[in-house]
């Protein structure tokens, strides 16, 4: 008579008492599991909500032609370069991704008041992965609907280069990291959504003026320019904007964020901002993953 087989060690050469692995492979194959269904329920939750898709594309493209049509009459093209719309249409890029990505910091606040975020946290996986998971969710769809107006480029003036496309898409998905990140950590340290609101109605649209999005900041008073040099806004749409510049030699940059006078290298701006999403993405997940 033969002796029964035992089940496979894990990685420590250890086998658990239902005869599976429990090695970090496994761990690891689980933690992805869980980031991917988390995104996959915000592409469902977007495909299924169209409407409410296309009323948050609306407000963006109001500014970008109804504003945009209306103050490009009264400012000159000389003084700033390129026409109007084309010169909104960064602002209105970073305005475009910064709605979903708010949507996702109102999510966790509600779904921590219904019950729904601890059935989630019953789940054999870390909390940080959780968040995680929000994050990228929150980063695809606002890169999404970034691209649907990305589409109408052509409209304020912009050619369909490839690879100036290519450009403002990377442009337009470390933005949208940076802004969910940076939201997912103001959720995570409150409890009402009510205060969340709140906050983001005193803070994001003074942010969004000061971003250099709307109004150039040369014409700006002087302690504009050093909030701007603090502002994540304001290095999103200067780095769109300077992507524009690199692609199409008729349409200068304006000048936007500037360090005693000079204008940071533009991968620089890349850097910081993906440094900032960084750290405000491991801070949330600090403070999320204390117990309540």
């Amino acid at each position: 008579m033969t002796a029964p087989a035992l089940p496979a060690p894990d990685a420590s050469g250890t086998p658990d008492a239902a005869g599976t692995s429990r090695g970090p492979a496994n761990a690891l194959r689980r933690e992805l599991r869980a980031v991917h269904g988390l995104v996959h329920r915000d592409l469902l939750r977007l495909s299924a909500q169209r409407t409410h898709t296309a009323l948050m594309l609306l407000q963006p493209v109001l500014y970008l032609f109804v504003l945009g049509g209306g103050l490009a009459a009264l400012i000159p093209d000389s003084s700033l370069g390129v026409g109007y719309q084309t010169y909104l249409f960064p602002g209105v890029l970073v305005m475009t991704v910064q709605a979903p990505a708010i949507v996702v910091g109102i999510r966790l606040i509600t779904d921590r008041q219904s019950g729904y975020l601890r059935e989630l946290l019953m789940a054999p996986v870390s909390r940080s992965t959780l968040l995680l998971g929000s994050c990228a969710g929150g980063t695809i769809v606002s890169t999404f609907q970034g691209v649907v107006l990305l589409g109408l480029g052509g409209a304020v003036g912009l050619p369909y280069d490839p690879l100036l496309l290519a450009l403002l898409l990377a442009g337009m998905i470390l933005v949208s990291f940076t802004i969910t990140a940076l939201l997912l950590l103001l959720a995570v340290s409150l409890d009402r959504p009510e205060n969340f609101h709140m906050l983001l109605g005193l803070v994001m649209m003074p942010l969004l003026f000061l971003s250099g999005g709307f109004f150039p900041m040369a014409n700006l008073p002087g302690w504009a320019h050093t909030l701007a040099a603090v502002n994540p806004l304001a290095y999103g749409v200067d780095l769109l904007r300077r992507c524009i510049a690199l692609r199409v030699a008729d349409r200068a940059a304006t000048a936007g964020i500037e360090w005693s006078g000079q204008q940071p290298p533009l991968l620089l701006e890349g850097a910081l901002l993906l440094a900032l999403g960084v750290t405000a993405l491991l801070w949330a997940a600090h403070r999320f993953s204390r117990p309540e």
